[in-house]
């Protein structure tokens, strides 16, 4: 985990129940405070031998407290952009609903997964995904809050997550909708990975209502992933 900066703000309906506001209400924390990390340049720290602290061949996952895009960290973007390219032996992934703010191309090292949850945010970010030169791409259907179509955009896509949401009052994930998802996926020899139900789950025609530590076992015993 690579996290130079910290603090969110809710920009689309998917943030309705965010884990990261959530988390911070209960640390009384402001998550609309978006501030730098101490270990902001963690990927070129090296230790007293001169290797570096992140060895080499590790997937790192950056800003997944925060958007990587968010215009608050405008002006330290460019610095992160900066240790991604002396560290091509590292492979970083961030996802986003900002991709219309994507300020460079990423160089090949860099993985971006697009965060969509309804028809309408999947038109909006999808459609310019589809059309930047990134080599790797994933997109993100979590938290899913409808029925959704996103075949046209898998061009080029390496993977594609399904999830549902996650609260007591959380919208309700239809496993129809994810199967659907799937079956776009397999049309196009995308990789597919249901990672969690909804805690309000609807299968068959029937809504179970499911606990924080069900919604990924749920999800990975439907045994799905393709």
């Amino acid at each position: 985990m690579w996290s130079p900066w910290r603090g969110c703000r809710r920009c689309s309906d998917g943030c309705k129940f965010c884990y990261i506001h959530k988390g911070d209400v209960k640390r009384g924390v402001d998550t609309g405070a978006i501030v730098k990390l101490p270990n902001f340049d963690a990927p070129i720290v090296k230790k007293k031998n001169g290797e570096y602290k992140m060895t080499s061949g590790q997937v790192v996952y950056l800003c997944f407290q925060t958007d990587f895009l968010i215009a608050e960290a405008d002006e330290w973007r460019g610095e992160c952009w900066d240790m991604i390219h002396k560290r091509p032996d590292l492979h970083f992934i961030f996802l986003t609903k900002r991709i219309e703010r994507l300020d460079c191309i990423p160089p090949d090292n860099v993985t971006v997964g697009v965060s969509v949850e309804n028809q309408d945010r999947a038109g909006f970010r999808l459609g310019i995904l589809s059309e930047l030169p990134i080599k790797h791409k994933n997109i993100i259907c979590q938290p899913l809050v409808e029925k959704i179509n996103i075949e046209k955009y898998l061009g080029n896509v390496e993977l594609v997550i399904v999830g549902g949401e996650s609260d007591k009052n959380a919208r309700p994930l239809d496993f129809n909708w994810v199967l659907d998802i799937r079956e776009q996926c397999r049309r196009h020899s995308v990789r597919f990975e249901f990672r969690q139900c909804g805690t309000h789950f609807i299968k068959n025609g029937k809504e179970y209502t499911l606990n924080y530590f069900q919604l990924m076992k749920q999800a990975k015993e439907a045994n799905i992933n393709c």
